[in-house]
């Protein structure tokens, strides 16, 4: 049971936090929502959700090969994923999102599982996500050793259940407020989401160095 409870909240959070940030496909969900109703923005993010989903289960496969070495190596690998956050915070603050709907030049779907599958090639065709994800499994502590298959299960269900629920809750706000909708405002959340990260990158820098400096004893 407490292996459940160290797993869902941090799951939803992962989940949640590689849908937030706004680039291509934030844009092409609030567009779609925009223009043809919130069920087209919300079967685009599913789309996205199940890509992401791949890359999480990717990052896990590769993690669960280097157990030994994220043993060995814990202190270090937290600093590591602490830096990959704060970059990618830093990342959002020089980054336009709207500029980012340039770059989602798709035809134009014509259903909603069109809609889905642009989505999830959108967001596949950038593997640099890798980076990012692995860079919150190690700040979260997500994957353990001594993990059973169930929690492993669970792990992945909480991730694409925090993606779903990402868009869910933009779409929604997107629907109810469609007419005074400013795509600009998208600013302020990509400066939301970057202080975030930004205050997890410096709490993992600084458990890396505690865990360094007074390292537990055996």
């Amino acid at each position: 049971m407490d292996q459940l409870l160290h797993i869902i909240p941090r799951g939803i959070a992962i989940g949640a936090l590689i849908s937030a940030p706004m680039g291509p496909i934030g844009m092409l969900v609030i567009q779609r929502t925009l223009s043809k109703g919130r069920l087209a923005g919300l079967f685009t993010g599913f789309g996205a959700s199940f890509s992401d989903l791949i890359y999480c289960l990717l990052t896990g496969f590769c993690m669960s090969f280097v157990t030994d070495f994220i043993d060995k190596h814990e202190i270090l690998i937290q600093f590591f994923g602490a830096i990959v956050l704060g970059a990618f915070g830093l990342y959002l603050i020089k980054k336009n999102p709207t500029r980012a709907l340039k770059t989602a030049n798709l035809p134009p779907a014509t259903n909603y599982w069109t809609d889905a599958i642009s989505g999830f090639f959108l967001t596949f065709s950038n593997p640099l996500i890798l980076f990012f994800i692995v860079g919150l499994f190690a700040r979260f502590n997500f994957l353990q050793p001594e993990y059973m298959v169930h929690h492993y299960i669970v792990a992945y269900l909480c991730i694409i259940g925090g993606a779903v629920g990402w868009w869910y809750l933009i779409t929604l706000l997107v629907s109810r407020l469609k007419g005074r909708f400013n795509v600009r405002s998208l600013w302020l959340i990509n400066r939301i989401i970057a202080g975030l990260l930004f205050v997890m990158a410096l709490a993992g820098v600084g458990m890396a160095l505690y865990d360094f400096l007074y390292p537990p004893r055996a």
